[in-house]
Protein backbone atom coordinates (compact mmCIF):
# COMPACT_ATOMS: atom_id res chain seq x y z
CA UNK A 1 0.00 0.00 0.00
CA UNK A 2 1.33 3.45 -0.89
CA UNK A 3 2.30 6.07 1.70
CA UNK A 4 -0.50 8.36 0.45
CA UNK A 5 -3.02 5.53 0.87
CA UNK A 6 -1.80 4.96 4.41
CA UNK A 7 -2.16 8.65 5.18
CA UNK A 8 -5.71 8.65 3.78
CA UNK A 9 -6.62 5.59 5.86
CA UNK A 10 -5.18 7.18 9.01
CA UNK A 11 -7.04 10.45 8.34
CA UNK A 12 -10.30 8.60 7.70
CA UNK A 13 -10.35 5.12 9.21
CA UNK A 14 -13.81 4.60 7.66
CA UNK A 15 -12.52 5.18 4.12
CA UNK A 16 -12.38 1.46 3.16
CA UNK A 17 -16.01 0.96 4.23
CA UNK A 18 -17.65 4.32 3.47
CA UNK A 19 -19.13 3.39 0.08
CA UNK A 20 -20.54 0.11 1.41
CA UNK A 21 -22.04 1.87 4.43
CA UNK A 22 -23.55 4.69 2.38
CA UNK A 23 -24.93 2.14 -0.06
CA UNK A 24 -26.56 0.16 2.73
CA UNK A 25 -28.03 3.25 4.41
CA UNK A 26 -29.34 4.68 1.13
CA UNK A 27 -31.05 1.44 0.20
CA UNK A 28 -32.55 1.24 3.68
CA UNK A 29 -33.80 4.83 3.79
CA UNK A 30 -34.21 5.95 0.17
CA UNK A 31 -32.50 9.23 1.03
CA UNK A 32 -28.89 10.11 0.30
CA UNK A 33 -28.87 12.98 2.79
CA UNK A 34 -30.25 10.75 5.56
CA UNK A 35 -27.74 8.05 4.61
CA UNK A 36 -24.88 10.53 5.01
CA UNK A 37 -26.19 11.53 8.44
CA UNK A 38 -26.38 7.89 9.53
CA UNK A 39 -22.84 7.14 8.36
CA UNK A 40 -21.54 10.24 10.13
CA UNK A 41 -23.30 9.16 13.34
CA UNK A 42 -21.79 5.69 12.98
CA UNK A 43 -18.34 7.26 12.57
CA UNK A 44 -18.75 9.22 15.80
CA UNK A 45 -19.68 6.04 17.65
CA UNK A 46 -16.78 4.18 16.05
CA UNK A 47 -14.35 6.93 17.05
CA UNK A 48 -15.25 6.59 20.73
CA UNK A 49 -15.59 2.79 20.83
CA UNK A 50 -12.99 0.72 22.63
CA UNK A 51 -11.56 -2.64 21.59
CA UNK A 52 -13.25 -2.95 18.18
CA UNK A 53 -11.69 -6.05 16.61
CA UNK A 54 -13.65 -5.96 13.34
CA UNK A 55 -14.32 -2.35 12.29
CA UNK A 56 -16.41 -3.28 9.23
CA UNK A 57 -18.73 -5.60 11.17
CA UNK A 58 -19.07 -3.00 13.92
CA UNK A 59 -19.93 -0.23 11.44
CA UNK A 60 -22.41 -2.35 9.44
CA UNK A 61 -24.17 -3.23 12.69
CA UNK A 62 -24.35 0.40 13.85
CA UNK A 63 -25.51 1.69 10.45
CA UNK A 64 -28.22 -0.99 10.17
CA UNK A 65 -29.56 -0.31 13.66
CA UNK A 66 -29.51 3.47 13.13
CA UNK A 67 -31.46 2.98 9.91
CA UNK A 68 -34.02 0.80 11.67
CA UNK A 69 -34.48 3.56 14.27
CA UNK A 70 -34.94 6.17 11.54
CA UNK A 71 -37.47 4.05 9.69
CA UNK A 72 -39.75 4.14 12.74
CA UNK A 73 -40.01 7.93 12.57
CA UNK A 74 -39.98 7.90 8.75
CA UNK A 75 -43.21 5.90 8.69
CA UNK A 76 -44.87 8.52 10.88
CA UNK A 77 -43.63 11.32 8.61
CA UNK A 78 -44.80 9.41 5.55
CA UNK A 79 -48.38 9.46 6.86
CA UNK A 80 -48.46 13.25 6.49
CA UNK A 81 -46.36 13.40 3.30
CA UNK A 82 -48.24 15.23 0.54
CA UNK A 83 -48.75 12.97 -2.46
CA UNK A 84 -46.69 9.93 -3.50
CA UNK A 85 -43.21 9.44 -2.07
CA UNK A 86 -40.21 8.68 -4.28
CA UNK A 87 -36.59 8.05 -3.26
CA UNK A 88 -34.05 10.82 -3.43
CA UNK A 89 -32.26 10.51 -6.79
CA UNK A 90 -28.57 9.61 -6.75
CA UNK A 91 -25.96 9.99 -9.46
CA UNK A 92 -22.77 8.34 -8.17
CA UNK A 93 -23.90 4.73 -8.06
CA UNK A 94 -20.32 3.46 -7.94
CA UNK A 95 -19.91 5.30 -4.65
CA UNK A 96 -22.82 3.28 -3.23
CA UNK A 97 -21.64 -0.12 -4.46
CA UNK A 98 -21.95 -3.04 -2.02
CA UNK A 99 -18.64 -4.63 -3.13
CA UNK A 100 -20.44 -7.94 -3.69
CA UNK A 101 -21.22 -9.98 -6.79
CA UNK A 102 -24.91 -10.54 -6.05
CA UNK A 103 -27.78 -10.41 -8.54
CA UNK A 104 -29.05 -7.10 -7.18
CA UNK A 105 -25.67 -5.53 -6.34
CA UNK A 106 -25.87 -2.95 -9.13
CA UNK A 107 -29.61 -2.29 -8.93
CA UNK A 108 -30.41 1.14 -7.47
CA UNK A 109 -33.52 1.62 -9.58
CA UNK A 110 -36.60 3.38 -8.27
CA UNK A 111 -38.51 0.18 -9.01
CA UNK A 112 -36.38 -1.77 -6.52
CA UNK A 113 -36.30 1.02 -3.93
CA UNK A 114 -40.09 1.34 -4.01
CA UNK A 115 -40.42 -2.41 -3.61
CA UNK A 116 -38.08 -2.23 -0.60
CA UNK A 117 -40.13 0.61 0.86
CA UNK A 118 -43.16 -1.68 1.10
CA UNK A 119 -41.29 -4.16 3.28
CA UNK A 120 -41.14 -4.06 7.05
CA UNK A 121 -37.88 -2.52 8.35
CA UNK A 122 -36.57 -5.90 9.53
CA UNK A 123 -37.46 -7.58 6.22
CA UNK A 124 -35.68 -4.80 4.36
CA UNK A 125 -32.57 -5.13 6.51
CA UNK A 126 -32.39 -8.93 6.26
CA UNK A 127 -32.96 -8.86 2.50
CA UNK A 128 -30.42 -6.13 1.80
CA UNK A 129 -27.73 -7.59 4.02
CA UNK A 130 -28.07 -11.05 2.48
CA UNK A 131 -29.24 -10.60 -1.13
CA UNK A 132 -27.40 -7.35 -1.93
CA UNK A 133 -24.45 -7.22 0.45
CA UNK A 134 -23.85 -10.99 0.62
CA UNK A 135 -23.75 -11.10 4.43
CA UNK A 136 -24.04 -14.58 6.00
CA UNK A 137 -27.18 -15.19 8.02
CA UNK A 138 -25.16 -15.93 11.14
CA UNK A 139 -23.89 -12.32 10.99
CA UNK A 140 -27.32 -10.92 10.09
CA UNK A 141 -28.73 -12.61 13.21
CA UNK A 142 -26.20 -10.76 15.32
CA UNK A 143 -26.92 -7.41 13.63
CA UNK A 144 -30.71 -7.73 13.95
CA UNK A 145 -30.61 -9.44 17.34
CA UNK A 146 -32.82 -12.26 16.05
CA UNK A 147 -32.09 -15.94 15.63
CA UNK A 148 -30.76 -17.20 12.32
CA UNK A 149 -33.98 -19.01 11.34
CA UNK A 150 -36.00 -15.83 11.81
CA UNK A 151 -33.57 -13.86 9.65
CA UNK A 152 -33.85 -16.45 6.89
CA UNK A 153 -37.64 -16.16 7.03
CA UNK A 154 -37.47 -12.35 6.93
CA UNK A 155 -35.22 -12.43 3.88
CA UNK A 156 -37.34 -15.05 2.12
CA UNK A 157 -40.56 -13.04 2.60
CA UNK A 158 -38.82 -9.93 1.36
CA UNK A 159 -37.38 -11.75 -1.66
CA UNK A 160 -40.84 -12.95 -2.72
CA UNK A 161 -42.31 -9.48 -2.31
CA UNK A 162 -39.53 -7.82 -4.29
CA UNK A 163 -39.91 -10.29 -7.15
CA UNK A 164 -43.67 -9.70 -7.23
CA UNK A 165 -43.56 -5.91 -6.96
CA UNK A 166 -40.69 -4.84 -9.19
CA UNK A 167 -42.65 -3.56 -12.20
CA UNK A 168 -40.09 -4.30 -14.89
CA UNK A 169 -36.85 -6.16 -15.55
CA UNK A 170 -33.70 -4.17 -16.15
CA UNK A 171 -33.31 -3.05 -19.78
CA UNK A 172 -30.11 -2.17 -21.62
CA UNK A 173 -28.82 1.41 -21.43
CA UNK A 174 -29.36 1.75 -25.19
CA UNK A 175 -33.02 0.78 -24.83
CA UNK A 176 -33.48 3.24 -21.97
CA UNK A 177 -31.83 6.04 -23.95
CA UNK A 178 -33.86 5.34 -27.08
CA UNK A 179 -37.16 5.20 -25.21
CA UNK A 180 -36.34 8.34 -23.23
CA UNK A 181 -35.65 10.22 -26.46
CA UNK A 182 -38.82 8.84 -28.07
CA UNK A 183 -40.78 9.80 -24.95
CA UNK A 184 -39.57 13.40 -25.16
CA UNK A 185 -40.36 13.63 -28.87
CA UNK A 186 -43.85 12.21 -28.35
CA UNK A 187 -44.57 14.64 -25.51
CA UNK A 188 -43.45 17.58 -27.66
CA UNK A 189 -45.63 16.39 -30.54
CA UNK A 190 -48.76 16.63 -28.41
CA UNK A 191 -49.98 13.35 -29.92
CA UNK A 192 -51.58 11.25 -27.17
CA UNK A 193 -51.74 8.11 -29.31
CA UNK A 194 -48.07 8.38 -30.26
CA UNK A 195 -47.03 8.71 -26.61
CA UNK A 196 -49.39 5.98 -25.40
CA UNK A 197 -47.89 3.59 -27.95
CA UNK A 198 -44.56 3.82 -26.12
CA UNK A 199 -46.15 2.79 -22.83
CA UNK A 200 -47.18 -0.54 -21.44
CA UNK A 201 -50.96 -0.76 -21.11
CA UNK A 202 -50.70 -0.76 -17.31
CA UNK A 203 -48.00 1.93 -17.22
CA UNK A 204 -47.82 4.12 -14.13
CA UNK A 205 -46.50 7.64 -13.56
CA UNK A 206 -45.50 8.75 -10.06
CA UNK A 207 -44.72 12.40 -9.36
CA UNK A 208 -43.24 13.55 -6.05
CA UNK A 209 -43.64 17.21 -5.14
CA UNK A 210 -43.77 16.59 -1.39
CA UNK A 211 -46.16 19.51 -0.98
CA UNK A 212 -43.37 21.87 -2.06
CA UNK A 213 -44.07 21.76 -5.79
CA UNK A 214 -47.21 20.96 -7.77
CA UNK A 215 -47.51 17.26 -8.53
CA UNK A 216 -50.22 14.64 -8.99
CA UNK A 217 -51.56 13.66 -5.57
CA UNK A 218 -52.03 10.04 -6.70
CA UNK A 219 -50.19 7.80 -9.17
CA UNK A 220 -51.45 8.14 -12.73
CA UNK A 221 -52.29 4.69 -14.13
CA UNK A 222 -52.88 3.36 -17.63
CA UNK A 223 -51.16 4.22 -20.91
CA UNK A 224 -53.70 6.75 -22.20
CA UNK A 225 -54.07 8.55 -18.85
CA UNK A 226 -50.29 8.76 -18.45
CA UNK A 227 -49.94 10.08 -22.01
CA UNK A 228 -52.60 12.75 -21.46
CA UNK A 229 -51.03 13.71 -18.15
CA UNK A 230 -47.59 14.41 -19.63
CA UNK A 231 -48.90 16.15 -22.71
CA UNK A 232 -51.01 18.31 -20.42
CA UNK A 233 -47.90 19.17 -18.41
CA UNK A 234 -46.05 20.10 -21.58
CA UNK A 235 -48.82 22.49 -22.63
CA UNK A 236 -48.59 24.29 -19.28
CA UNK A 237 -44.86 25.00 -19.62
CA UNK A 238 -44.99 25.93 -23.29
CA UNK A 239 -44.00 29.54 -22.61
CA UNK A 240 -40.94 28.65 -20.53
CA UNK A 241 -37.35 28.05 -21.56
CA UNK A 242 -37.04 24.25 -21.35
CA UNK A 243 -33.73 22.40 -21.19
CA UNK A 244 -33.36 18.63 -20.83
CA UNK A 245 -29.99 17.15 -19.82
CA UNK A 246 -29.66 13.35 -20.07
CA UNK A 247 -28.04 11.89 -16.97
CA UNK A 248 -27.46 8.53 -15.36
CA UNK A 249 -29.86 8.58 -12.41
CA UNK A 250 -29.96 5.65 -9.99
CA UNK A 251 -27.96 3.63 -12.47
CA UNK A 252 -30.21 4.10 -15.51
CA UNK A 253 -30.56 6.70 -18.25
CA UNK A 254 -32.73 9.59 -17.08
CA UNK A 255 -32.87 13.36 -17.38
CA UNK A 256 -32.59 16.60 -15.46
CA UNK A 257 -35.29 19.00 -16.62
CA UNK A 258 -34.69 22.76 -16.28
CA UNK A 259 -37.30 25.50 -16.60
CA UNK A 260 -36.00 29.03 -17.16
CA UNK A 261 -32.54 27.94 -16.03
CA UNK A 262 -33.70 26.38 -12.74
CA UNK A 263 -33.79 22.64 -12.07
CA UNK A 264 -37.46 21.65 -12.00
CA UNK A 265 -37.35 17.85 -11.73
CA UNK A 266 -35.58 14.61 -12.46
CA UNK A 267 -37.20 12.04 -14.72
CA UNK A 268 -36.43 8.33 -14.86
CA UNK A 269 -38.06 5.37 -16.54
CA UNK A 270 -38.60 1.70 -15.77
CA UNK A 271 -38.53 -0.23 -19.03
CA UNK A 272 -40.09 -3.60 -19.81
CA UNK A 273 -38.76 -4.94 -23.09
CA UNK A 274 -39.57 -2.27 -25.69
CA UNK A 275 -42.17 -0.38 -23.62
CA UNK A 276 -42.09 2.06 -20.74
CA UNK A 277 -43.57 0.47 -17.62
CA UNK A 278 -43.20 3.34 -15.17
CA UNK A 279 -42.20 7.01 -15.12
CA UNK A 280 -40.80 8.60 -11.97
CA UNK A 281 -40.69 12.38 -11.66
CA UNK A 282 -39.11 14.03 -8.58
CA UNK A 283 -39.95 17.72 -8.09
CA UNK A 284 -39.55 18.03 -4.32
CA UNK A 285 -36.65 20.50 -4.00
CA UNK A 286 -35.55 18.89 -0.72
CA UNK A 287 -34.65 15.80 -2.76
CA UNK A 288 -32.75 17.70 -5.44
CA UNK A 289 -30.10 19.31 -3.28
CA UNK A 290 -27.48 16.69 -4.21
CA UNK A 291 -27.94 17.06 -7.97
CA UNK A 292 -24.48 17.77 -9.44
CA UNK A 293 -24.04 21.00 -11.34
CA UNK A 294 -24.61 20.84 -15.07
CA UNK A 295 -23.02 23.20 -17.60
CA UNK A 296 -25.19 25.78 -19.31
CA UNK A 297 -25.91 25.16 -22.99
Amino acid sequence: MSTSSNRQRDADPMAPYRGRLLGLAYRMLGSHSDAEDVVQDAYLRFATAQGVLNPEAFLVTIVTRLCLDRLKSARARREIYVGPWLPEPVFDTEGLAPDAATELADDLSFALLLALDRLSPLERAAFLLHDVFDTPFVDIARVLERNEATCRQLAARARRAVRDERPAPVATPDTHARLLEAFGEAVRSGDVSRLAALLREDAIAITDGGGRKTAALNPVMGAEKVARFFIGLASKIGGHDLRVDPRIINGTVGALVYLDGELDHTLTLAVDGERIAAIYLVRNPDKLQHVPATPEH
